[in-house]
């Protein structure tokens, strides 16, 4: 059975009074005793925002670890209170875009029965922790992250004094050599890396985000002991609850801060802060974060042969098995086994879109194949972390048959996307229909494989819930008199890997009218067959050796 943090009593009885509490302020906002103004910021770090045309419930999942009951509970808030489908976005949470208001509370009673909430998932607070979804089977991996994203999930739940911060505060932790966890664009990014000595403690890096300034995160600290990890997060956020913008909603993110002082002195600050802290205080015990740890204690693996026979007679004898496990199934440090994302991104649909019926699919398909776990990606995919790699044939074939079988995991037909102004009520474009409009395109005629390895994220606004600023090619939406256009980005990384290091893509030219930007893309792409060296050089190989100035030439000519 997979591992993951399992509730005890007094984390149930926390949440069930989190629910009755909540239950209560939606009832006096429905009788009227207290006024939108004063209920907004209670909705909030309850996960209720008002979105376009309804309510929305924006639901945690901790670094990405989810289990079998969860998925089914969250098929039925989409079933019971939503219009059949939840949509998982960038930040491992999925949401609900048609709530009314006076289910909220027993959707989320619903939820806590399955060890499942929304606390902080939005308001100035620290939200949802976020992790590599691939954490405690990567074969890359130093340590497993997710002992220590609970930890941080636990110490940062309704912290006194963090709960009403300048603005917003995003932590994200990974544990392998490749950066699955874009931890250089949140708040905060720890990385867990080995010392000379050997010894795993985390690199801290401080000062990433995107939206209207996008950032790079700096290191604050080479390493940090993991006894001190909380201690150094208090200082950190201390600095930044001391100094932050709160004059000002647009310089109020703590990248803001680090880009103005400097990371000297913000290192500088922290380091008092943290000097000044007693080493008592905020101490992580061995025997404590043992505990923990027992939660995430290595599924325990019957051994496999690291070729089955039903596995290699499948991928020689059927193209699309064969296809889809050579880019959707990851090396696992278990030989014998394979780590399976299963990409929400049929051709033509909506990026993150999944059904009631397809969650409970594939929390059956958990426990059958997978130790009963499943994680959510923040490129909005989820994740079969534990599969025998003899049962990935008949895996495949029951993806097929929910419609979630595509080989197509990190190309052109696997785009992020928020839901943009088909229900947000900040963005400036529809995003939904662009994504729809470029996955039939480059899915049709090969045109796919011929493309290759790719990255396209989309933003219907600033905000930056779609990562815009680094995909490959990425498109945020404008408003031009009220019209709605897209501007489009090249040459963006979120993490660091064979590919790169984390970067903000460089703007291509004008903004294109939404009905012309996927042929946009398309000349993007005609542009990059024509001017790669070879069909081994990727995308973003190619805009990394020449600019993007070939590329607005031939997007740009066309137009």
């Amino acid at each position: 059975m997979g591992q993951l943090y399992r509730y005890d009593d007094f984390d149930k009885a926390f949440l069930a009074e989190r629910v009755a509490q909540f239950r209560d302020q939606v009832n006096r906002r429905l009788s009227g005793d207290i006024t939108e103004d004063q209920f907004k910021p209670l909705r909030l770090q309850n996960g209720l925002y008002l979105q376009l045309h309804a309510y929305m419930l924006r639901v945690a999942i901790p670094y990405g670890t989810l289990d079998a009951r969860q998925m089914r509970a969250l098929a039925q808030v989409a079933r019971r209170f939503d219009k059949g489908y939840g949509h998982f976005t960038t930040r491992q949470n999925i949401q609900f875009n048609w709530i009314k208001l006076e289910d909220a509370a027993d959707a989320l009673a619903l939820l806590a029965e399955a060890d499942v909430h929304a606390i902080q998932t939005s308001g100035n607070c620290i939200r949802n922790v976020t992790s590599d979804q691939f954490a405690g089977v990567a074969a890359d991996e130093v340590e497993d992250p997710r002992p220590w994203g609970e930890i941080i999930r636990q110490w940062s739940t309704l912290h006194p004094e963090f709960g009403f911060l300048p603005r917003k505060f995003k932590i994200a932790i990974t544990g392998g050599a490749q950066d699955r966890g874009a931890v250089k664009i949140h708040d905060i990014g720890l990385r867990l890396v080995k010392n000379d000595s050997g010894e795993i403690g985390f690199q801290v890096l401080v000062g990433g985000g995107l939206g209207r300034t996008p950032l790079i995160a700096k290191v604050i600290r080479d390493f940090l002991p993991k006894p001190d990890l909380l201690r150094y997060l208090e200082a950190i956020l201390r600095v930044y609850n001391r100094y932050g913008r709160r004059d000002n909603i647009y310089k109020a993110r703590i990248k803001i801060l680090v880009q103005e002082i400097g990371i000297d002195r913000m290192r500088d600050e922290v380091e008092a802060e943290f000097a000044a802290t007693p080493p008592a205080v905020l101490a992580l015990p061995d025997a404590l974060v043992a505990a923990i740890r027992a939660h995430f204690a290595p599924v325990a693996y019957a051994p496999e042969p690291a070729n089955p026979e039903a596995y290699a007679t499948a991928r020689a004898k059927d193209k699309a098995f064969a296809a889809w496990a050579a880019v959707n199934v990851a090396a696992h440090r278990q030989p014998g086994y394979g780590i399976v994302t299963i990409t929400l991104k049929p051709a033509g649909g909506i990026p993150g879109d999944a059904t009631a019926e397809q969650m409970e699919a594939i929390a059956d398909l958990a426990e059958r194949y997978s130790h009963n776990e499943i994680r959510v990606s923040h490129a909005q995919n989820l994740v079969l972390p534990h599969v025998r790699k003899a049962d990935l044939p008949v895996l495949f074939a029951e993806l097929q048959r929910i419609g979630f079988a595509e080989g197509h995991l990190n190309t052109a037909a696997d785009i992020i996307a928020c839901p943009g102004l088909d229900y947000c009520a900040l963005a400036n474009a529809r995003s939904i229909p662009v994504a729809q409009e470029i996955s039939e395109r480059v899915t049709a005629g090969g045109r796919l494989s011929e493309i290759g390895p790719v990255q396209i994220k989309i933003s219907g606004c600033i905000n930056a819930c779609g990562h815009h600023h680094v995909g490959h090619i990425g498109l945020l939406g404008v408003d031009k008199g009220g019209e709605e256009f897209y501007q489009i980005t090249l040459g963006g990384h979120a993490g660091d890997d064979a590919e790169g290091s984390a970067a903000v893509g460089t703007i291509l030219g004008p903004s294109l009218p939404i009905a012309e930007t996927a042929a946009g893309i398309d000349r993007v792409f005609d542009a990059y067959l024509a001017l790669r060296t070879s069909p081994e050089e990727t995308f973003i190989e190619t805009v990394r050796r020449l600019g993007v100035g070939p590329f607005k030439e031939r997007v740009y000519a066309a137009g």
